[in-house]
């Protein structure tokens, strides 16, 4: 096609080698980053040596200092409900905890389980951190080996953390010097699971790195065949994710840091780490190649390929901080470890990696390309074919890539969501036996409503409110009492696990109740397992659409300030809501109906709208850069896609199989979440990588030619200039 035509069609895109002014402004300054860099590579490694030793030393402090991922929403009625009963009712403590206790010999009205009781509640109740404890009425159905005493207990999250292990520890004691071992107790509540969590997720943690490392390592060799190559991300990682710990270890002297914020944030920096270092290592190979002198060639590597690494990093801190206005704890912390990671595996990879590629450029070149054949002749490699293939026929490979990523989306029309115990990783624990104890009697799902006195009132009657619960069979149990001054407490249990569908229907069926049978204009507060949980869920369901559509509104806004086109972001986003649901889709065939609760972690969806999403807009930048850029020069549009596949089909494809290998690794965890959450990166960046990136987007912009650059001149106006395409094309 004629250029002049190109600048008829698509006035603003500028001519072949022509630049607009003010674009480099960018490039200048991480050129000079990584000039800086080059040139003090030494220092530069000796400051991060330093870093992550100060960071290591700080590791050990903040494991013990680690605390559960948080249940309760801040400024919740939950939360003000159970700030209520530990104002009105101090016995009641700021948590309320059961111990269930059990005998496979005695029952529970023989003297010598009385006896281990007694002596129990007499133990716990010394404590300074125990408050009152009363025995909790035991429902028809109970079995007679079994009683539950309800315990509360003092102090905010950390210390409650801090105190459990006494607690257990004198409880099971007690049991045991009354009994001679006939009685056991277990300490059940929103603390203790979560405790057992954290230690699960520690040794899961440490068995992940043994079994991604390797394959992360193999990887590594095969697709840069030398030591240097393969030495470089793996320390840029590495060195990332130790300085992410230390400031999680500096974080958590202040506030609390919970396991899942720990998990995520190592897990993203080292997926970060890896990929943006292998762009600039690709990119300074390159360089070196072509002549450039080591210095020379890092200044140019991070000025091109750390420009689209800033991109990259910007684009996924922008959308995980989307999930910042769902105030769910647990949300919250992936929100900050994709924050986080983000942030400081871009500062290793802006500072360290040039560093690195200087000190060890001699050892960057493969010698030896064992796995790779000789071909018999000019044919050029078969993956290149084949894209040559899909320029000519673009509209039936964008068809059936389509089609079969609809098809694979079908599933996720008959998603189910939830919250939950993790019974998995709790199944082997005493706090899983005494969960499920509690659950076989009924117990286990307790409701507490606090009924506060309206002013110049006397107590509230709670009468015509248990005796209508009572009615229902889904309760098996429930009592009030006042403290004669400003607040009645209602204690209600009901059938089946506090994390269950049925659980916080009841606790949704238990306010309405309520307010038919309390006086008008009386406040009803409730907390306990199942009303926070049934929060969060609500909290999230209702503000997921928020969610979406900020990250929307600012993956479009980036790329509309990226590559100047109005077609291009909206295409990427299409492509990535294609995607995403066909990633929810294959989470749903593969996990639904599986595990203790059937259902998919409310979480996950959130996770593949943003951190994926984010994700995935890497290899778009990555790839579209460089068809953009060959473009601007040429004005041809096959040949500039053609240009981009050729040049990133390899990095692309290195970089995703390390992040879905890096992912993949959650799957060797116990946590249910943990694993939908791995699979479902790992799924999103193997689809993107594959049907999205080296087929659907080719393929759409070889349909869409010049089009593809069109931007209305009022809006070009508003947005900054192009950057200058002089030299080597960026990425």
């Amino acid at each position: 096609m004629p250029l002049g035509t190109v600048r008829r069609r698509s006035r603003d895109v500028p001519a072949p080698g022509t630049a607009r002014r003010g674009g480099s402004r960018r490039g200048a300054v991480l050129a000079r980053l990584g000039a800086a860099s080059a040139a003090h590579a030494r220092l530069v490694v000796a400051v991060w040596l330093v870093l992550a030793a100060a960071a290591a030393a700080l590791v050990p402090g903040l494991l013990q200092r680690l605390s559960p991922p948080p249940l309760e929403l801040r400024g919740s009625a939950s939360a003000e409900a159970a700030a209520l009963i530990a104002r009105s009712f101090p016995h009641q403590g700021d948590e309320q905890l059961v111990l269930a206790f059990d005998s496979a010999t005695l029952r529970s009205r023989d003297p010598r389980y009385q006896r281990a009781v007694a002596a129990v509640v007499e133990a716990l109740h010394a404590r300074p951190d125990i408050g009152g404890l009363q025995p909790l009425p035991s429902p028809a159905q109970v079995n007679p080996h079994h009683a539950y005493v309800m315990a509360g207990v003092h102090g905010d999250e950390r210390a409650r953390q801090r105190n459990l292990p006494g607690q257990i520890a004198t409880a099971a004691r007690a049991a045991r010097d009354a009994s001679g071992g006939t009685v056991t107790v277990a300490l059940v509540g929103v603390s203790p699971v979560f405790a057992e969590l954290i230690r699960a997720d520690l040794d899961d943690l440490r068995r992940m790195e043994l079994v991604t490392v390797p394959l992360i390592l193999f990887l590594l060799v095969v697709g840069l065949g030398a030591a240097g190559a393969v030495a470089v991300p793996l320390l840029v990682a590495g060195g990332a994710g130790l300085l992410s710990l230390g400031v999680l270890a500096l974080g958590g002297a202040a506030i609390g840091i919970d396991s899942t914020l720990l998990t995520a944030t190592v897990t993203i920096c080292l997926a970060l780490g890896l990929d943006y270092c292998l762009l600039i290592l690709l990119r300074y190979r390159q360089g070196r190649r072509e002549g450039g002198g080591p210095r020379e060639a890092a200044a140019h590597a991070v000025a091109t390929a750390g420009s689209t690494v800033c991109w990259c990093a910007t684009i996924i801190m922008i959308t995980a901080a989307c999930m910042l206005i769902i105030p769910a704890p647990a949300v919250l912390s992936m929100a900050l470890a994709a924050v986080l990671a983000a942030f400081l595996t871009l500062t290793a990879a802006l500072t360290l990696a040039p560093a690195l590629l200087v000190l060890l450029d001699r050892r960057l070149e493969p010698t030896k390309r064992l796995w790779r054949r000789a071909r018999r002749d000019d044919r050029p490699p078969a993956w290149l074919r084949m894209a040559g293939h899909l320029m000519r026929r673009p509209g039936r490979y964008a068809l059936a890539a389509a089609l079969l990523l609809l098809l694979a989306a079908v599933p996720a029309l008959d998603l189910r969501l939830g919250l939950h115990f993790d019974r998995h990783t709790l199944a082997r624990t005493d706090v899983g036996h005494g969960l499920a104890q509690m659950e076989d009697d009924h117990l286990a799902n307790l409701t507490l409503l606090a009924l506060p006195h309206a002013p110049g009132a006397g107590p509230v009657d709670p009468s015509a409110l248990t005796a209508a619960l009572e009615r229902d069979p889904r309760v098996t149990m429930t009592g009030a009492i006042d403290n004669g001054r400003d607040l009645t407490l209602v204690t209600i249990a009901g059938r089946g696990a506090p994390d269950s569908t049925d659980a916080a229907d009841l606790v949704r069926d238990i306010g309405r109740t309520a307010q038919e049978s309390l006086p008008a204009g009386q406040r009803v507060l409730m907390t306990g397992a199942a009303a926070m949980l049934a929060e969060v869920y609500d909290e999230m369901r209702g503000r997921a659409w928020q969610v979406i559509a900020l990250v929307l509104l600012a993956s479009f806004v980036l790329l509309l300030i990226t590559f100047r086109s109005l077609l291009i972001p909206l295409k990427a986003i299409a492509m990535n809501l294609l995607s995403v649901g066909a990633t929810l889709g294959l989470v749903t065939l593969c996990f639904q109906g599986t595990g203790s609760t059937g259902d998919i972690n409310a979480a996950v969806p959130l996770l593949a709208l943003t951190v994926v999403f984010g994700l995935s807009m890497d290899y778009e930048v990555f790839l579209v850069h460089r068809i953009a850029e060959h473009y601007r020069r040429t004005g041809d549009n096959t040949a500039a896609v053609l240009h981009g596949l050729r040049h990133t089909a390899r990095p692309i494809t290195l970089a995703a199989a390390i992040i879905a290998v890096t992912f993949a690794g959650l799957l060797f965890t116990h946590r249910h979440d943990f694993q939908q959450a791995g699979f479902a990166v790992a799924v999103a960046i193997i689809i993107d990588a594959t049907l999205i990136r080296m087929v659907l987007v080719p393929a759409l912009m070889r349909l869409l030619g010049h089009r593809n650059w069109w931007l209305p001149r009022p809006l070009a106006r508003l947005l900054p200039p192009l950057r200058p395409v002089d030299g080597p094309p960026t990425g």
